[in-house]
């Protein structure tokens, strides 16, 4: 495969020897560039998903832990030609297992909404915290979330009202009947960050006027970034349907970035998506779920070496393709 995941390269003379004994790969005439690009474009992207689905039912792995809803735009998959607008995958990471447990195409950001209970129906949410940014803080996606036997830790932003704002009120009062954790303070890279949590279970005035599906706490992290001696602070507000400690919201709002740090980052940095141009038919959306399936055998192998080093190391052994293959 190229670098950038876009499309498998052809296979050498020499790997056609070593990979003589793959079925896959026997016989004179091997797979070409242009004939896995047409056989992407052609594969229909619903039943490709609910291969990448089976696929993960092999790692044997039940959903478990935090998992993280976040959405991604492929950046360079938009086709002036054609008039269409760059692929938005929404997916669900495993936080703990740092796996992709499913994902949904759309073709807008604000399609987002419509995209996630579609996921959710995909996972079993039983024992399962799901977090999910502001956008989505919905009543019928915590409904669903509540439903399928799962929490969450929902984002609350202005997009809710007066739902908001009641919250941001309460929370800021030093009046309220909330309980702290320590502070938790961080260095690295040149930064120094503190974070505080809180959390408060006196809620029964804010259900009477809201009836949110399921809530049982709210609560807010507060950071302040010092960097280059200049001091940032932030707050972010959460909707809570387990009455959990300010340490473990903590740790689960800090979770929830492993969507963007080890998932997104990763897709983008290491495996180039955003410069790859696929972008006719079903290609994007085939090949983002087969850079998914790739992200997930590679996780799967535990090993002190990073990503990027394991996808070279894949390319230039074909015995530890073998074992990243063998995992499935």
């Amino acid at each position: 495969m190229t670098s950038s995941f876009s499309a498998p390269s052809v296979v050498t003379e020499q790997d056609a020897s070593q990979l003589n004994g793959w079925s896959y790969f026997r016989g004179p005439l091997q797979p070409t560039h242009d004939t896995f690009t047409w056989v992407f474009r052609a594969l229909e992207p619903e039943a490709f998903r609910q291969c990448f689905q089976t696929f993960m039912s092999r790692f044997g792995e039940a959903c478990q832990g935090v998992i993280a809803i976040g959405g991604k735009v492929l950046r360079r998959s938009f086709d002036t030609a054609s008039a269409t607008s760059a692929l938005h995958m929404v997916s669900a990471w495993g936080c703990g297992q740092r796996l992709v447990l499913g994902q949904i195409a759309t073709d807008a950001k604000s399609n987002e909404i419509t995209a996630v209970p579609k996921l959710l129906a995909m996972l079993s949410l039983k024992g399962c915290v799901v977090t999910v940014d502001a956008l989505n803080c919905q009543r019928a996606i915590a409904r669903q979330i509540v439903d399928q036997g799962g929490d969450y830790a929902l984002a609350l932003k202005g997009n809710q009202g007066n739902l908001y704002d009641d919250v941001r009120r309460y929370l800021d009062d030093p009046a309220a009947q909330t309980t702290t954790m320590q502070p938790v303070v961080e260095a690295d890279h040149g930064r120094i960050e503190t974070r505080t949590a809180t959390v408060s279970n006196d809620i029964a005035w804010l259900q009477d006027d809201h009836q949110w599906p399921g809530l049982q706490a709210i609560g807010k992290v507060t950071r302040t970034r010092e960097i280059n001696l200049k001091t940032t602070t932030e707050t972010a507000y959460y909707l809570l349907s387990a009455p959990v400690t300010p340490t473990r919201l903590g740790e689960i709002v800090r979770a929830h970035w492993g969507v963007e740090n080890s998932l997104h980052w990763v897709l983008d940095v290491t495996m180039n998506e955003d410069q790859a141009r696929n972008r006719l038919d079903n290609g994007p959306a085939n090949l983002a779920v087969l850079r998914h399936m790739a992200l997930n055998i590679l996780n799967a192998k535990k090993s002190k070496i990073s990503t990027r080093r394991k996808i070279k190391r894949a390319g230039w052994s074909n015995a530890f393709l073998a074992e990243l293959i063998a995992q499935i």
